[in-house]
C-alpha cells in the first residue's frame, strides 16, 4: 500500500481571504482546484515542493456556513530553517499575522500562529524540506496504544519520533520508507483521560493509493471502518475513520 499522506483538508469561511493569506505568508501556489455545485476545493503547496510532500486542501462551501473548531484536531506544522525560527515568525508579524505564541514563549523550539479561520499552525525547525512545507498534522487521541496500533495495522506506519512530558505525550507516525519531506501524523495523548469534540472546521487527512479498490479491500480485511466505500464515491476515492472518528480519505492520486 502506498500510504503517504497526500494532503490535509480544512474548511474555510472566505475562500479568497484564505487563499490570499496562504499565498502572502507562505508563498503557496495553487496546484489544483475542483468546482462542484455546492463547494470548491483548492489544493495549495510551496513552489518546488517534494514529490512526496503533502498539500493543503481548502474547502469552501457555497452556503456561507460557519464552523466549530472542536479540539480533536490540533494543528498543522510547517517547516522553517533550523536557525530561522525567529526570523520566520517576525516575517509573519510584519505581514500582519497576529502574535499568538512567539518562539520565546515556546522555549525557542517552535512557535504558533493562526490562519483567518483560527486553525493553529506550528512553525517547526527542520534541516530538510522547503520553507513553509507541511511537516505534520497533529490530532488528539483518547487511547495512545489504540491510535498507534491503528496507524501501524491499517496503513503500515511506523513510529518516527516521540516526546513524553509530565502531562502528555506526542507520537509521530509515518510510512517506513517515507522521504524526510513527507508529512507525518502526530498523535497527542493527554494523560488525564479527557475526551474531545471533532467539530467541523477540520476535515480529514488523506492517504495516497495506487490501487483504490485493492487497498480498500486490504483496509477492510484489517478491520478498518467502512465509512464511505469507493462505489459510493464514484470509485474516485473512499473514506474510513480512526478510533476517535477522525476522517481519513483514500485517494488515487494521478
Amino acid at each position: 500500500m502506498n500510504s503517504l499522506l497526500d494532503h490535509v483538508m480544512i474548511r474555510v469561511e472566505d475562500l479568497e481571504e484564505s487563499l490570499e493569506w496562504y499565498r502572502t505568508n507562505f508563498g503557496y501556489e495553487e496546484t489544483g482546484r475542483w468546482e462542484a455545485d455546492t463547494f470548491t476545493n483548492v489544493y495549495l503547496g510551496p513552489p518546488g515542493g517534494h514529490e512526496d510532500g503533502a498539500l493543503l486542501e481548502l474547502t469552501y462551501n457555497h452556503d456561507d456556513r460557519t464552523y466549530e473548531m472542536g479540539d480533536a484536531w490540533g494543528h498543522i506544522a510547517v517547516r522553517v530553517p533550523e536557525d530561522g525560527l525567529q526570523d520566520a515568525y517576525d516575517e509573519l508579524l510584519a505581514n500582519g499575522v497576529e502574535d499568538y505564541r512567539d518562539p520565546e514563549s515556546c522555549d525557542d523550539r517552535y512557535a504558533f500562529v493562526k490562519d483567518p479561520d483560527g486553525h493553529e499552525i506550528e512553525l517547526v525547525k527542520r534541516d530538510h524540506g522547503a520553507k513553509w512545507s507541511l511537516d505534520h498534522t497533529m490530532i488528539r487521541v483518547e487511547d495512545a496504544d489504540e491510535a498507534i496500533g491503528f496507524w501501524a495495522r491499517k496503513f503500515e506506519y511506523e513510529p518516527a519520533g516521540r516526546w513524553e512530558s509530565d502531562s502528555f505525550a506526542n507520537y509521530f507516525m509515518e510510512p517506513a520508507d517515507a522521504a524526510e519531506e513527507a508529512m507525518s501524523v502526530e498523535l497527542t495523548y493527554n494523560y488525564d483521560g479527557r475526551s474531545y469534540e471533532l467539530g467541523d472546521s477540520w476535515g480529514h487527512l488523506c492517504v495516497r493509493t495506487d490501487d483504490l479498490e485493492n487497498d480498500w479491500e486490504t483496509l477492510m480485511e484489517r478491520g478498518a471502518t467502512d465509512y464511505r466505500d469507493p462505489e459510493s464515491c464514484d470509485d474516485r476515492y473512499a473514506f474510513t475513520t480512526d478510533q476517535d472518528g477522525h476522517e481519513i480519505e483514500i485517494l488515487n492520486r494521478e
